[in-house]
């Protein structure tokens, strides 16, 4: 495809089942969390970014290893497996019992992630170290990005398909508001005018217009049905793990092999090592941290998408278009699709201003993408004016006419989208040039660590959410990026003259 490296394809294929599993897990996550442990934002917020984080900071010890061992292959292999057993733990409902055990299953995703993520992303960057493609990394990395997204298109709905058939053949309705609401009940937390009034509304319209004659039984067998669903949903993304794993054992002969080359090439990267002074190799690396840097804040406000937008789509937003009714867990399969559809419109617009000898750089690229963030949060400002704050509606919930309307969280997903499509797949390839040869995979798990920054950051984000405005909230994550735009504008002629 356009030219690219055989095994650029098979890499994005096998890469594109992990994805699948993915995001069929973080569709779902934070939602999981709070109806399967009663938990409030901030708390469910927590694990999600120590969980967030772990993925990508475990990525820094999985390239380690991989140059360690130079055998990135089985380090990817091992990865997958890993990861494999990590859904199957999250799948057991009788063993997912406390919030701890969570963490612990979902840990072992992590280090899973670890091994795999960075590792494959190393080895398809050294598919473009020959003059043949080299001028190609960019556009090779958009089009792998592009492929790793197709499964998570459909991965949300997935996930909300099994748990929402599961909870229906335990004769109960979708509806997201009612976890939270039998928590308030069981913890005694629920004014009598509320028990009486909404609760006793919502509990009758999922139970088939049948009032439940005890309102503690129904809480039980509702978070119970609504739980095990969610666990039975995890099962997708172990089946996604198999398929990757398969291929990657098909493809792996096609890939580069790390461990050969250096062994056949040692004289001559030694030369280079030596013909490459200190200073250059130290001026690579303080370019790739101070790359490595700016992008926190964007990862610290793009991976809110899982987090308090999430919660923003529960519980200020109108789960329907038109006649059909949506979940909240939906609007994560945005940003995937607009990945798929989109980089090649990306892509052709590079294109044709690099016809024209009007390309931006790289850096220039990640810059504009951070300025793009800074647009996608804005909108959600100016959306949110007006709104209650949420402590406010948490015990009664915020009555449909007051809520707004499903295109805003349409329109700050794609423009987010947009944004990543500018900086992820084009750091990649940017980490990919600059770092010095013999220690590429731990220079992709840096990027990735940098990544792990950003999202252990991100409970404050639900730390916001939960005791400050929706318009202060979201004007912390357009100032952030806004800044980091032009910080990185500022590094642009030099990252440009380091990356010639």
């Amino acid at each position: 495809m356009f030219n690219q490296p055989k095994g650029l394809i098979p890499a994005a294929l096998a890469n594109m089942g992990e994805r699948f599993g993915f995001y069929v897990m973080m569709a779902i996550l934070t939602l999981f969390l709070m109806s399967k442990f009663g938990l409030s934002g901030t708390e469910a917020g927590s694990l999600y970014s120590i969980f967030y984080g772990a993925i990508y900071i475990l990525a820094l010890f999985g390239g380690l290893i991989a140059d360690r061992l130079k055998n990135y292959k089985g380090t990817i292999i091992a990865g997958l497996v890993v990861m494999t057993l990590g859904y199957v733990l999250l799948a057991i409902p009788q063993l997912i019992t406390t919030k701890e055990i969570a963490l612990g299953a979902l840990l072992v995703i992590a280090f899973g992630n670890g091994l795999f993520k960075g590792n494959l992303q190393a080895l398809v960057g050294q598919l473009y170290d020959n003059k043949q493609y080299e001028k190609k990394r960019d556009s090779g990395f958009q089009i792998f990005y592009m492929f790793i997204n197709i499964g998570g298109c459909i991965a949300p709905f997935a996930a909300t398909w099994i748990r929402d058939k599961f909870v229906l053949s335990q004769g109960f309705l979708y509806n997201s508001d009612l976890p939270g609401l039998c928590w308030q009940l069981k913890n005694g937390e629920m004014a009598p005018d509320v028990a009486s009034g909404r609760f006793t509304e919502l509990a009758t319209t999922v139970s088939g217009g049948v009032a439940p004659t005890d309102l503690a039984v129904f809480a039980d067998n509702y978070l119970n049905a609504f739980n095990t669903g969610f666990h039975y949903a995890f099962s997708a993304a172990i089946v996604a793990m198999l398929v990757s794993l398969v291929i990657f054992l098909f493809a792996k002969k096609g890939l580069p092999n790390p461990a050969a080359k250096a062994s056949e090439a040692k004289t001559k990267i030694s030369k280079e090592e030596i013909r490459q002074d200190a200073k250059e190799i130290s001026q690579r690396i303080l370019a790739l941290f101070a790359v490595f840097g700016v992008v926190i804040f964007f990862w610290f406000s793009f991976h809110q998408n899982g987090l308090t937008l999430t919660m923003f789509a529960k519980d200020y937003t109108l789960l329907k278009i038109g006649d059909m009714h949506i979940t909240a867990e939906i609007f994560q399969s945005i940003n995937p699709f607009i990945v798929v559809f989109f980089t090649p419109v990306i892509m052709l617009i590079f294109s044709a201003l690099a016809r024209r000898g009007k390309e931006p750089s790289t850096p220039k690229k990640i810059g504009i993408g951070m300025g793009i963030a800074a647009i996608a949060y804005v909108v959600m400002v100016v959306a949110s004016l007006g709104l209650p704050d949420s402590m406010s509606i948490k015990s009664t919930g915020l009555a449909e006419e007051l809520r707004v309307s499903p295109m805003i969280l349409f329109s700050v997903y794609f423009i987010l989208t947009i944004a990543e499509l500018f900086i992820s797949p084009l750091g990649l390839a940017f980490v990919s040039k600059v770092a010095p040869a013999h220690l590429q995979g731990l220079m992709q798990g840096c990027w990735l660590g940098a990544t792990a920054v950003g999202n252990f950051s991100l409970v404050l984000g639900a730390i916001m959410y939960e005791n400050c405005s929706l318009a202060l909230t979201w004007s912390v994550f357009a100032i952030v990026c806004g800044l980091s735009m032009i910080a990185l504008f500022s590094m642009v002629k030099w990252l440009e003259r380091v990356s010639a």
